[in-house]
């Protein structure tokens, strides 16, 4: 493809509650087997871009593990590959990243050095399919500045969090306020960016000569009537996980066969990188009724409508309800969990009960496992 890719993984959001308190958004496991980041990585690979930098900064150690090799994504190759960047001190710069533009800015000779003559942008905490081939022949088609991806937000209440567009006729944005408090419209940018090389190392140059860091803010509505920037609207599912609620609801939104068809069972596929873990074991005591439990869990109890990540063990009449189990938690017997988040690595003790009633609950624990 002519075009290289650039994943930005680096923010911190404090509307994760515990959750980001020691891994990137981007690093959050999603569905069982996968990381946030594998979405944004599978799809850049399945467009056939063979160069990609993914910018890490919060949090890095397990988002750097979860990308130690490329060949998981396919980028282990001759031309291209997999990069990954930290903020790194130089002589004329000590600084962490400032902001989504300061970010690609500092590693701004990733772009110099390359020769595609187009860049996508991405997020990492996103859970979305999409060929950026079409995004990229749209943008040619329209002979566009920056093309800026675009879907329908169903929930009102939700539009707060995004960046708000308004399109004319043309598709071209005319209107863009970052997160406002209150809209009247439901169109929503996805953090999906193509650009020309040349223009986005200008226009970086530019803001950071001005001191201006943030790319929607200080390029993308800075620039609105100056450049020619159009919205590409996609109807596919497209999911933000930046909130607990988010993560939430996006990992419930797997148990629904129809979304598991488009993710796992359509070619090209999304991938991750594989763990050599046994198949999931159900004990005879064991019921289990939609949920998704991944490798190496050992089921005693009765799990309902609920998402168990890897190694997960669930004891002797236990009940498991609308929850999220993380990595490697072992729940002691006669446990209840319901409407729950449940940290990995936690040892939850035997006749434990935890439930969220107005909101999800975030359990974590750190008793010891192992008593001696």
């Amino acid at each position: 493809m002519r075009a290289i890719g650039i994943i930005l993984a680096g923010g911190n959001n404090s509307r994760m509650r515990e959750l980001s308190d020691k891994r990137a958004i981007a690093a959050m496991p999603v569905a069982g087997s996968y990381r946030s980041i594998d979405f944004a990585l599978s799809n850049m690979a399945n467009s056939h871009i063979q160069k990609v930098a993914v910018l890490t900064q919060y949090n890095a150690r397990s988002l750097n593990e979860h990308l130690s090799s490329s060949k998981w994504w396919d980028f282990g190759r001759k031309q291209g590959g997999l990069f990954v960047f930290t903020p790194t001190i130089t002589k004329d710069n000590g600084l962490w990243y400032q902001g989504t533009a300061d970010a690609i800015y500092q590693n701004i000779d990733f772009l110099k050095e390359s020769h595609e003559p187009y860049v996508v942008i991405a997020s990492g905490d996103c859970i979305y399919r999409m060929d950026y081939n079409k995004v990229l022949e749209y943008h040619i088609a329209k002979r566009a500045d920056i093309t800026v991806v675009c879907t329908t937000c169903e929930d009102q209440k939700e539009v707060e969090r995004f960046g708000v567009v308004r399109m004319n006729d043309d598709d071209r944005i005319v209107e863009f306020e970052e997160k406002p408090i209150v809209s009247s419209y439901n169109t929503i940018s996805t953090g999906i960016y193509v650009v020309r090389r040349r223009q986005l190392i200008e226009l970086l140059e530019r803001a950071a000569l001005e001191g201006r860091h943030d790319f929607v803010n200080d390029i993308l509505i800075r620039y609105k009537n100056l450049k020619r920037i159009y919205g590409y609207k996609t109807d596919a599912y497209w999911s933000n996980i930046s909130t607990a609620e988010a993560y939430y609801r996006t990992n419930m939104d797997f148990l629904r066969h129809d979304i598991r068809n488009y993710f796992f069972k359509q070619e090209p596929s999304i991938k991750t990188k594989i763990d050599d873990l046994p198949p999931a074991k159900y004990n005879p005591e064991a019921v289990v009724k939609n949920s998704l439990v991944s490798s190496g869990s050992i089921i005693n109890g009765t799990v309902e409508n609920s998402v168990l990540f890897k190694d997960v063990y669930v004891g002797n009449n236990c009940v498991i309800k609308n929850s999220v189990i993380l990595n490697n938690v072992y729940i002691g017997d006669n446990t209840r969990i319901e409407n729950c988040i449940v940290e990995s690595r936690d040892t939850i003790r035997a006749n434990s009960c935890y439930c969220g009633e107005n909101e999800i609950k975030i359990v974590v624990e750190k008793n010891e496992r192992y008593a001696l």
